[in-house]
């Protein structure tokens, strides 16, 4: 195993800490170096990077996807591609005010699919994510963790992986999320109901917003410089919080993801950040 992969497996460990919806039984059904090929994939080009994001809950979203994908967001515009929120609302009406975003309707699966194309046209993505975003089940419909049918709630951000003509990554932590149809045969021992819908490359984390720090991780390995000072976990959860966001699990209002603490995150990216300093000091 050469260092990269080390570094990336060393990565895809502590992404996982903390796992309470079974993701490490799925771990050994996806290629090791996950984060490594995501980290490559954004280095290969330059453009338009789509980033969906927004799993609603309770009429609003939830932290868990926005948190990441702006944080991603800032990263990859430090490293000048050019980087756009494709989401519905209500999320799309918060992250407006501070990002270049692109609002989807909530319709139906093939009403959606003009709404797509034209987005698709007018934003002409290099690359397209999803951080944390409902994916279809095999009946057609979306679901919670809960098993909850939010189908209605749901803007249909599948097609824009199914319709683009660029590759793919997508991050996810239970099951139902997009791409999580590359081990959907592994899912189906899990609770979840889970998705179909695949992608290029899978991130799997305990909280998907972990998994854009491995990859951000890998960036910074990639590049030989430290990327994460270029936001702040806690400024951005604040943000997002005063605006309307809630825990996901718990569905509080006061800052948190998926029933941890904002400061379990930050000390996932402290993890982090030890292992790639640790392989720059290295090289």
């Amino acid at each position: 195993m050469n260092m990269l992969d080390s570094l990336s497996e060393q990565i895809e460990t502590i992404i996982l800490h903390h796992d309470q919806r079974g993701m490490s039984r799925i771990r050994p059904h996806l290629q090791t170096g996950y984060c490594r090929r995501a980290a490559e994939m954004l280095l290969a080009i330059r453009g338009v990077v789509a980033i969906g994001t927004g799993f609603p809950v309770s009429e609003t979203f939830e932290s868990d996807g926005p948190i990441g994908a702006i944080a991603l967001y800032q990263v990859l515009t430090h490293l000048h591609y050019e980087p756009v929120m494709v989401c519905a609302p209500p999320i799309s009406k918060v992250l407006c005010l501070g990002y270049r975003t692109h609002e989807l309707p909530i319709e139906a699966w093939e009403l959606s699919r003009g709404a797509i194309r034209q987005a698709l046209a007018e934003i002409k993505p290099v690359l397209a994510v999803s951080v944390e975003r409902a994916g279809r089940a095999a009946d057609g419909r979306y679901y919670n963790m809960r098993r909850e049918d939010i189908t209605d709630a749901t803007a249909k951000y599948d097609l824009f992986l199914e319709e683009c003509a660029c590759p793919s990554i997508a991050f996810g932590d239970g099951g139902n999320e997009i791409g999580m149809g590359n081990v959907h045969a592994a899912l189906k021992e899990t609770d979840i109901i889970p998705s179909v819908t695949t992608c290029d490359e899978l991130v799997i984390a305990s909280v998907s917003n972990w998994g854009v720090y491995g990859v951000i991780g890998m960036l910074s390995g990639l590049v030989g410089r430290d990327l994460f000072d270029r936001f702040d976990i806690k400024t951005i959860a604040d943000f997002l919080f005063r605006h309307g966001c809630v825990d996901g699990v718990n569905r509080y209002l006061a800052p948190g993801e998926d029933g941890f603490p904002i400061s379990t995150g930050i000390q996932i990216v402290q993890k982090i950040r030890r292992v790639i300093a640790a392989h720059v000091r290295r090289e």
